[in-house]
C-alpha cells in the first residue's frame, strides 16, 4: 500500500507490503522504491514487512530547492525519521548504490537502529576512497555531476542518451525519465552529488557495528569490487562478501533470483555471523 508520511520536513512517499519484521529498502540514483519491485514481492512472500519509500527528491516525495537539503545528514535523518513515524525501534536494512551510502552512514551514527545491513554495489565510504586510479576513473561522473546546469543539459541531450544506455531495459530507461523530466528532479538527484562531494575524499569514517552483507556485481560499470570487499576492514561485527557475476550495476533486476536469495539467508533469524572475505 502507499502511504504520504511528514518524515524530517519533508512529504515521504513510502509503499509499505506485509507483515512481520520490517526490512527497509533504499534506492539511489536515478531509481525510485520500484527498483526493489522484485524483492519486494519475495521478501512479503517470506512473512516480512517491507518499507520501500521514494528518498527525497525522488519519486512521489517532495524534493527540496536547496543544495543543502540534500546532505548526508538530511539523508540518515530521514531514514531514522521514518522509522520513528512507523513506531519502528529496529530493522533490517539494504541499500542499493546512494541508498547503499545512506545505509552505511545509519549504521554508522544510528547503529541501535539497525539489526542487519546488506549493501548492494557500494562499499564503506572509507574502502571508497581507498579504490585506487580504477576507482576514479570509474567515479568520473562524480566530478562531472558537480557542474550546474551544464550536467542537468547533458544528461538530457539526444534524448536523455546518457542514461537510456545505461538502463537495463528500455521500460526502466521509460520510468527514470518519467519522473525526472518533471521540474526540478533532475536537480534533486544531482543535489545528492553535488552535497556531498567531500565524503569522496573524506580521510576518517566511523567503524560501522552491526552485521554486514556487501553485495557486488560483475558488470557494474561505476563500482570496483575492490572498494566492496576492502569494506570488511570497516566493520566491526561481521562482514560477508559475494559475487554476483552476468549481472551489471542494477544487480537486483539483473540477478534478481540471487539478491533475493542473499537477502533472505542473511536477514534469517539463525543466519550465520561467519566472515566471508
Amino acid at each position: 500500500m502507499e502511504h504520504t508520511l511528514t518524515v524530517n520536513g519533508i512529504a515521504m512517499h513510502v509503499v509499505i507490503e506485509g507483515e512481520g519484521q520490517a526490512v527497509l529498502l533504499l534506492h539511489g540514483f536515478p531509481d525510485t522504491h520500484a527498483v526493489w519491485r522484485l524483492q519486494i514481492e519475495a521478501l512479503v512472500a517470506a512473512g516480512y514487512r517491507v518499507i520501500a519509500p521514494d528518498l527525497r527528491g525522488y519519486g512521489h516525495t517532495e524534493a527540496p530547492a536547496s543544495e543543502e537539503a540534500y546532505s548526508m545528514d538530511a539523508l540518515r535523518a530521514d531514514v531514522v525519521g521514518l522509522l520513528d513515524a512507523l513506531g519502528i525501534e529496529r530493522v533490517l536494512l539494504a541499500g542499493h548504490d546512494w541508498g547503499s551510502v545512506v545505509g552505511w552512514n545509519v549504521c554508522m551514527h544510528a547503529p541501535d537502529r539497525v539489526e542487519r545491513f546488506v549493501a548492494l554495489s557500494v562499499g564503506h565510504p572509507a574502502a571508497y576512497t581507498e579504490g585506487g586510479p580504477l576507482q576514479l576513473l570509474k567515479g568520473y561522473y562524480v566530478l562531472v555531476f558537480q557542474l550546474r546546469g551544464i550536467a542537468e543539459s547533458m544528461i538530457r541531450a539526444f534524448d536523455w542518451h546518457s542514461l537510456r544506455g545505461l538502463a537495463s531495459t528500455p521500460a526502466q530507461f521509460e520510468e527514470w525519465r518519467a519522473h525526472l523530466d518533471r521540474p526540478g528532479r533532475l536537480t534533486a538527484a544531482l543535489n545528492y552529488y553535488r552535497a556531498n562531494l567531500k565524503m569522496f575524499s573524506a580521510s576518517t569514517w566511523p567503524t560501522v557495528n552491526v552485521p554486514v552483507l556487501g553485495v557486488w556485481s560483475a558488470g557494474d560499470v561505476a563500482l570496483t569490487e575492490a572498494q566492496m570487499r576492502g569494506s570488511g576492514k570497516y566493520v566491526g561485527d561481521s562482514f560477508r562478501y559475494e559475487r554476483i557475476e552476468k549481472a551489471g550495476h542494477w544487480l537486483q533486476l539483473e540477478a534478481a533470483a540471487q539478491v533475493n536469495a542473499l537477502l533472505l539467508a542473511f536477514f534469517a533469524p539463525d543466519a550465520s555471523r561467519e566472515t566471508i572475505s
